[in-house]
């Protein structure tokens, strides 16, 4: 492990053993206990034909059943605790990982999301995780096992002939050259297959999400294009990998072998050494036997290379700064008072800018409306009403107070959003409205909520009702059902900030006109910032906000800006037509 930075990343992978080191300790001892009763059955080759068969000890051939039944029951005992409790220890690892990265994911800004490929993320938390348990748990069994049997066969060398012993040393220089190489070669490949999965996994998410537009345009033969590059670019790597560990021990095992084939001339040439029956047997076995702990143990950097680059992946994910969260006010009783003061922002440092100079003042329980053609920064500003971004410059106050001072999830309690693109979870109904904060709200609680947004209609009529499975992101729902459910949601938040971002545009005519009527209602006591193409929905709005290119252009109501005959009359007479 001569990468510093590979040193660095496995000492901290280490660091999560410490809460086992209980289960770590009595998987120590069982793989100690384990190589020691391997290591004595080969010594045991030497008595058994010198003292028993060749003196004819009948006493000592007596007790070597029960020595043998012993031996093997200890040896048994040994490889279930070793087993069991090593197994406990990596998919110990394995959950902790799991468990941290995806609360780190709940903790990550929207900026990370809108550069992460959601399939490399998911490649990472499945795939890269489970390659860690390499270099912990299988590692450490096999480093412990093998390990401590090969010095006890080597111990065993020594004693029958220290001499013969030291011949085999010769080979170690060749062995460490020949693993330093491969363990390089296994770190590259490995970096490359996990990249390689992500790609796998992205493309499979995407063609899946992404079927309806795959079939109307006939891009099924594209997409098993790019499918068959990224597999087959995996394939052609593992298939490097498996070629190099495929030599590994074969080189390995030829080296040892040079040394064994020179052990036996010595031993039974012309100029052999003295050596009896037993003793010759013993560590011609013990020799052999020490070829697989060699085996095992030069493939252990391979596997560690494996891990680490995985455990790298991850500890990129998790070193991740949170999203700033650096507020530590609260605010009760939000009356719903927002002021936009000089707020400019784009979404990194070289972009254009997204919103320039906007500055608003938004009284309480009044209902604004933004208008303009796409790219024009609606959808933005109201991301960063949330705080899902930050202003590159000006402040939003509400109540009178930067939110950037408020602590994020109290800022956000005070907030309900229904966006275009709606966003419900693999499960009920009733769970897709009763949906955090509100978890714990009564079924009289969301039925009301549920008629209030005119989803009440066509969910009674449903065969589960409100337990009925919405299906992966609602899709056992209509587009207009969906967006009557998310519109339930925040109408049981009840907060005193609505935003709704192209609300309405999945809704048909008749089921438009029940939800405007269901949202004149639920807009009075609250401050509503509604994005709207469809600048018919709008047309009741307080005061209407025309924007273009990040800067706003006019505003007004509805009947003095089709008085100016500016962009919004322009924008209302292209809607209408």
């Amino acid at each position: 492990m001569e990468n510093p930075k590979m040193l660095t990343t496995y000492k901290r992978l280490l660091g999560y053993i410490k809460p086992m080191l209980g289960a770590l300790l009595i998987a120590f001892v069982g793989n100690t206990m384990y190589a020691a009763v391997d290591s004595y059955i080969t010594y045991l080759i030497k008595p058994i034909i010198n003292d028993g068969f060749v003196a004819g000890d009948h006493r000592f051939l007596a007790m070597l059943p029960l020595m043998v039944i012993g031996l093997f029951l200890v040896r048994g005992t040994a490889g279930v605790c070793s087993t069991y409790f090593m197994g406990y220890v990596s998919r110990k690892i394995v959950l902790i990982f799991r468990q941290q990265m995806f609360h780190k994911l709940m903790k990550l800004p929207a900026s990370y999301f809108d550069l992460a490929a959601s399939g490399k993320l998911l490649s990472k938390i499945t795939y890269n995780v489970d390659q860690v348990t390499q270099a912990t748990g299988d590692t450490l069994t096999t480093l412990v096992r093998q390990g401590f049997t090969l010095i006890g066969l080597v111990v065993v060398m020594f004693v029958i002939s220290w001499k013969f012993t030291l011949i085999t040393f010769l080979i170690l220089p060749f062995v460490i050259f020949f693993v330093k190489y491969v363990s390089t070669r296994f770190r590259k490949l490995s970096r490359r297959i996990q990249n390689g999965m992500g790609d796998v996994v992205h493309l499979a998410e995407e063609s899946v999400v992404g079927y309806r537009e795959i079939k109307i345009f006939g891009a099924e033969q594209q997409q098993n294009t790019y499918f068959d590059k990224a597999v087959t670019y995996n394939f052609i790597q593992e298939m490097k990998m498996n070629l190099t560990n495929a030599l590994n021990s074969p080189v390995i095992q030829f080296l040892c072998s040079l040394m064994l084939a020179l052990v036996i001339y010595l031993s039974v040439g012309r100029n052999a050494h003295v050596i009896s029956a037993g003793s010759f047997v013993a560590f011609f076995t013990a020799m052999g036997s020490a070829l697989k702990p060699v085996r095992d143990l030069s493939q252990i950097n391979n596997n560690i290379s494996r891990g680490v680059t995985a455990a790298e992946s991850i500890f990129e994910l998790l070193d991740e700064p949170d999203e700033i969260n650096s507020g530590d006010k609260t605010l009760s009783n939000v009356k719903g008072e927002i002021e936009i003061s000089n707020v400019s922002f784009r979404y990194r440092p070289e972009a254009e800018w997204a919103l320039k100079n906007i500055s608003l003042s938004i009284p309480a329980g009044k209902t604004i409306a933004f208008v303009g053609r796409s790219g024009s920064g609606k959808s933005t500003l109201m991301s960063l009403i949330g705080r899902f971004y930050q202003p590159t410059e000006g402040q939003i106050l509400l109540d009178g107070v930067d939110i950037q001072s408020l602590e994020l999830a109290n800022l956000r309690s005070h907030i309900a959003l229904v966006s275009q693109h709606v966003t419900l979870f693999d499960n009920s109904i009733f769970h897709n409205i009763a949906f955090g904060a509100r978890n714990n709200a009564t079924e009289a609680e969301v039925i009301e909520a549920c008629k209030a947004a005119h989803a009440w209609e066509f969910i009674q009529h449903l065969p589960q009702g409100l337990e009925t499975q919405v299906g992966e992101n609602g899709l056992n729902l209509s587009g207009g059902q969906r967006q009557r459910v998310a519109i339930a949601r925040a109408i049981l938040k009840n907060a005193p900030v609505l935003i709704l971002d192209e609300a309405t545009s999945a809704l048909d005519n008749e089921s438009e006109r029940a939800i405007q009527q269901a949202l004149e209602t639920l807009k009075q006591g609250r401050t509503t910032l509604i994005v709207a193409h469809r600048l018919s929905t709008i047309e009741q709005a307080d005061v209407i906000v025309v924007m273009e290119h990040g800067r706003i252009m006019e505003m007004g109501n509805h009947e003095s800006l089709m008085k100016d005959q500016g962009i919004y009359a322009q924008l209302h007479k292209a809607n209408l037509n």
